[in-house]
Parts: C-alpha cells; sequence; structure tokens
C-alpha cells in the first residue's frame, strides 16, 4: 500500500481519540504524581508511549491477514506464558508478571489479543458453532486462560474474556438463544464460581453492597471506594486545574493506585467533570468508529477481530469506570490507553493498530453474506489490491 492511500483510508478519527487519550492519561498521572508525592511516573508513561506509538503505526503496514497464520501459535505461547508466571514468587499478592531487566512483562495483556485472533482463525468460516455442541470448543478456547488469569488472582482481567467470546460469536452468527442459555447455566454455576473466588476478591465484590455515606471511615476495600468517590467529586466541574483544591487536608486527597486503577479520578480532580465527560465521549466515538471499522469489512478474519478488539476495550472501560464510582467491585483493571503500565499499554497500541489495518483494507476478501454459513461451495472470495 502505497503512502498516499495509507493517509486516504486511514480511520483518523480512532489513531485521534486514541493519542488524545494516552495524552489526557499523563496529565492524570502527571497529578498523581504531585498528590502523592512519590515517584515520577509522568516521565516513565511517556517514554512508553514514545515506544508504543511506533508499534501501532508499525501494525498498521502488513496486511492484517497475515495474523491468521500465527493466531493458534501466539494463543499456545499465551498459555504457557500463563503457566510460567507462576515459577516466580508472587508480587503484591499475586503472580501477573514475568520480571525482564527494563519491565515486568504481564502475559494476559497477551494473552487477551491473542485469544481474539485465535477466535477469529476458528469462527471465520465453520458452521458448527452454530449448533449448541459447536459451542463446546470457542468456550473452552476462552476458560482455559480465563481460568489461569483468575488463579493469579486477577478476577478483572479474566472478566474481560467473557464478553469478547460473546460478542465474537454474536458478530459470527451463533444463535442468540443457544448464547442465552449459556448465560442462564453461568447464572446457576455463580456459586460454584463464588466459593472458588480467594476471600480478598470476595471482599471486594461486598464491599459494593455495603457502602454508605457519613459515618466513619471504611476500611479494607471500602477504604477505595470511599476514596475513589471522593477524589472525583473534588474536582468539581472545572477541576483543581482551575480552580485550585478544594481541601487543604492531603489526607482527603489520598488514593491508592491513582496512576493506574484510579486514573480516571485523577482526571476528574485536575479537569473536573468536564475533563471527565471528554474521556468518556473520547473513548465513545474510538469505540463507535471501530464498530463502523467492523461493519464495513466484508472480510470474515478482519471483521471478527475488529469485533473483539472493541468488546475487549469497551468491556475494560466499562468496567474501570464503573468501579471507580462504586457500581461495580475494585478488580485491579486499568483503563485503556490512559492508566500507567508498560504492557498494557504496548498491547493496546497493538489492537488499535490491528483495529487501523483492518479498516485500512476492508476488501480483502468479499461475500455476499459472509456470516451466513449456508454452504462452503457458495462462498466467493475476491482479492483487491493492498
Amino acid at each position: 500500500m502505497s503512502l498516499p492511500d495509507w493517509f486516504r483510508r486511514l480511520p483518523w478519527p480512532i489513531l485521534i481519540c486514541a493519542v488524545a487519550l494516552m495524552l489526557l492519561g499523563v496529565a492524570g498521572i502527571e497529578r498523581g504524581d504531585e498528590l502523592t508525592g512519590l515517584g515520577t511516573f509522568r516521565g516513565k508513561q511517556i517514554v512508553w508511549i514514545a515506544l508504543s506509538l511506533p508499534v501501532l503505526l508499525v501494525a498498521t503496514i502488513p496486511s492484517y491477514r497475515r495474523w491468521k497464520s500465527v493466531a493458534a501459535a501466539l494463543y499456545v505461547l499465551s498459555v504457557v506464558l500463563l503457566v510460567v508466571v507462576y515459577a516466580f514468587p508472587p508480587k503484591w499478592g499475586s503472580r501477573r508478571w514475568i520480571p525482564f531487566p527494563l519491565m515486568n512483562f504481564q502475559p494476559s495483556e497477551m494473552a487477551k489479543l491473542a485469544l481474539i485472533l485465535a477466535l477469529a482463525r476458528y469462527l471465520a468460516y465453520r458452521e458448527n458453532f452454530r449448533q449448541l455442541t459447536g459451542l463446546i470448543l470457542p468456550f473452552l478456547m476462552t476458560l482455559i486462560p480465563l481460568g489461569l488469569i483468575l488463579k493469579e488472582p486477577d478476577l478483572g482481567t479474566s472478566l474481560l474474556f467473557i464478553p469478547v467470546l460473546f460478542s465474537m460469536l454474536f458478530a459470527a452468527g451463533a444463535k442468540p438463544w443457544h448464547l442465552g442459555l449459556v448465560v442462564l447455566l453461568g447464572v446457576l454455576l455463580a456459586p460454584v464460581l463464588w466459593l472458588g473466588m480467594s476471600a480478598e476478591q470476595q471482599s471486594r465484590v461486598t464491599a459494593v453492597f455495603q457502602q454508605q455515606d457519613g459515618g466513619e471511615m471504611p476500611g479494607g476495600d471500602g477504604y477505595h471506594l470511599h476514596q475513589s468517590k471522593l477524589v472525583l467529586s473534588l474536582g468539581g466541574v472545572w477541576g483543581s486545574q482551575w480552580t485550585g483544591t478544594l481541601l487543604d487536608d492531603p489526607l482527603a486527597y489520598h488514593l491508592p493506585a491513582c496512576r493506574t486503577d484510579f486514573i480516571l479520578c485523577m482526571v476528574g480532580e485536575r479537569f473536573g467533570l468536564l475533563g471527565t465527560l471528554a474521556a468518556l465521549l473520547l473513548y465513545l466515538v474510538l469505540y463507535g468508529w471501530g464498530l463502523l471499522v467492523a461493519n464495513r469489512t466484508r472480510e470474515p478474519f478482519g471483521r471478527l477481530v475488529a469485533v473483539g478488539i472493541v468488546a475487549l476495550l469497551a468491556a475494560q472501560t466499562v468496567i474501570n469506570t464503573a468501579m471507580t464510582v462504586g457500581l461495580m467491585p475494585i478488580t485491579g483493571i486499568t483503563l485503556p490507553l490512559m492508566s500507567y503500565g508498560g504492557s498494557s499499554l504496548l498491547f493496546t497500541a497493538t489492537a488499535i493498530g490491528l483495529l487501523l489495518n483492518i479498516g485500512l483494507r476492508p476488501g480483502y476478501e468479499i461475500s455476499a453474506n459472509p456470516f451466513r454459513f449456508g454452504s462452503r461451495s457458495g462462498l466467493k472470495i475476491l482479492r483487491s489490491a493492498a
């Protein structure tokens, strides 16, 4: 693809929103540095952005269809790495990272993208998943990394695999009533899941239902929920960037993980309600345009990858923002593109690059109804120039 074609075809709203969210995240991290007085995470995040943007752009150059040939290998590698993490001592109470000299690598970030690619390859031209028994393999492919991540423990990341699976199955043409039966089965098995959760994970769920206004300062996970809502509200409409801090008590602004899990609170405190709404609007435009890319893509593998990426990032955004305001349990999940973290940002940038790649090449394979599997012989494939 020539450079002029690249500029003309690129879904610019996705790229612009992604860069804007990265910069907004840096501003929130900078505010977190000021309030905590510990570390200089802002400079480190700028370095990660400087590394991630080239990765994002490079991911748009070779055709995304090349990922199909390595999807299975990436999936197997990600599962192996999820097992390898258990060979290392726990850090902050969990085994999520493989230590390297320059960074701590988090295999679960790789597993999310690897699962999307593997599912897209499996579902692209198959008919069996339109039967109830045909859902077994896609669910097994999902439950293996989900279970390994849940055991780390990492409840938040493991929760992301479910909406990704259901979104891709629905986009591929699975029967809704089959998916409904699976949801019903999941609800019936919820008590088993509850018993399998650690005491810490259970306490995070119960903390949501024990919230109260006024009274003594709650402890444990209730403290995180209380402080996240307090710090977010202290920004008011305009934020401390323009009106200054409202309180002189530094403890009022104390918020653990303010530069990672609760980065939206830092943005809201610094830029107020308007800044928070601006961040949410950027996410809305990014994901809306991502679905538009999926809708315009007639090639099955590309469309499914696009749907999976949008479902993954959107679910992560919803869970993070909901836990910030106390609507969901604190799960230790980061906000895409905004939270501090190298592994998360690099793999999110790769996912965004793949989404742009698909938007650049919507017509590689075209069929009248690519997700209606009446007969394989009726599928016509047309190739167009990149």
